[in-house]
């Protein structure tokens, strides 16, 4: 199965990262996002990415350089899906946003397209009749810092076709990634399943007023030897991702969860505190205090 041109829909964080990482592994990608305005931001976003490619991977400037330039960028999806092999969704973690797009997307992608999502917490037979072409669905999961922690998580549901599997399989090896197969529907998939708890227990610790954020990740760095807490990993993920489960979360009747997503929301997210990628969330960066010398005496 040969996978020339990509489309990534949904120019967040993650969604960045995906199409730069494919395009860097000199695949033709196209990115397509709801409106100009989130098309200019994503190419502002992207060309943050060519400094971290060349400071933690060794990138020249003609490799980053040339990646970019491979890109095409979209507020059209029909125009952005037009030659697609494989669409990436990475739109937000929202059920109804999910499947408004899928019901799009199938109306204007080709009929050999192959729809993978990168959600983190769903699951494929959510989306999988919704996508129009169950068979060619399934989910394609990517940790955050896509270039660094290379992972890619492959979960199929029972109606995908093995061929389509296999080949996103070998496609996830061919742009980097360690190919991470799940042959079972799983919440959270394997990434997940260990981290979401581990942030959620972050998280009530917080608002229950048990310790503060610094503390608690200077417990689990002391602790564990981890290179950093699980406030520290929101701001990498940020913080509208947490906020998103939390929600929906509380939304279905889990009162804590209804407490953590009313918190992320009046003292971060209304503030404008979106994690790394805003210069502020739970630390100010760069030079964040858990990376000082002294954080953990």
């Amino acid at each position: 199965m040969e996978f020339k041109h990509v489309t990534v829909a949904g120019s967040g964080v993650l969604g960045s990262q995906i199409a730069y990482q494919i395009a860097f592994k000199g695949f033709h990608v196209s990115i397509y996002d709801i409106s100009d305005e989130a098309v200019e931001t994503a190419r502002g976003r992207i060309k943050k990415l060519k400094d971290r490619f060349k400071e933690d991977l060794g990138a020249t400037d003609e490799q980053v350089d040339q990646a970019y330039d491979s890109m095409s960028f979209y507020s059209d999806l029909g125009k952005a899906v037009e030659q697609a092999d494989l669409v990436i969704e990475a739109v937000p973690e929202v059920t109804d946003i999910k499947i408004n797009f899928y019901h799009q997307l199938a109306t204007v992608a080709p009929k050999h397209t192959i729809f993978a999502s990168n959600s983190s917490t769903m699951l494929p037979s959510q989306f999988a009749e919704e996508t129009g072409r169950p068979d060619k669905f399934l989910m394609l999961h990517f940790a955050n810092e896509i270039w660094r922690n290379n992972t890619a998580e492959i979960m199929k549901h029972e109606g995908t076709n093995m061929n389509v599997f296999e080949g996103i399989v070998g496609f996830a090896d061919e742009i980097g990634m360690i190919p991470l197969p799940i042959y079972k529907e799983q919440p959270g998939y394997i990434l997940n399943s260990l981290l979401v708890p581990f942030l959620n227990a972050a998280q009530e610790l917080l608002v229950n007023e048990v310790a503060d954020a610094e503390t608690i990740d200077r417990t689990w760095m002391a602790a564990t030897g981890a290179p950093r807490g699980p406030f520290a990993t929101m701001d990498v993920i940020g913080i509208h991702t947490p906020y998103n489960l939390s929600k929906a979360k509380g939304e279905a009747g889990d009162e804590t969860a209804k407490k953590v997503a009313e918190y992320l929301k009046s003292n971060y997210l209304d503030e404008g505190k979106l994690g790394i990628e805003s210069g502020e969330g739970f630390y100010k960066y760069p030079n964040p205090s858990y990376e000082n010398e002294d954080f953990l005496k």
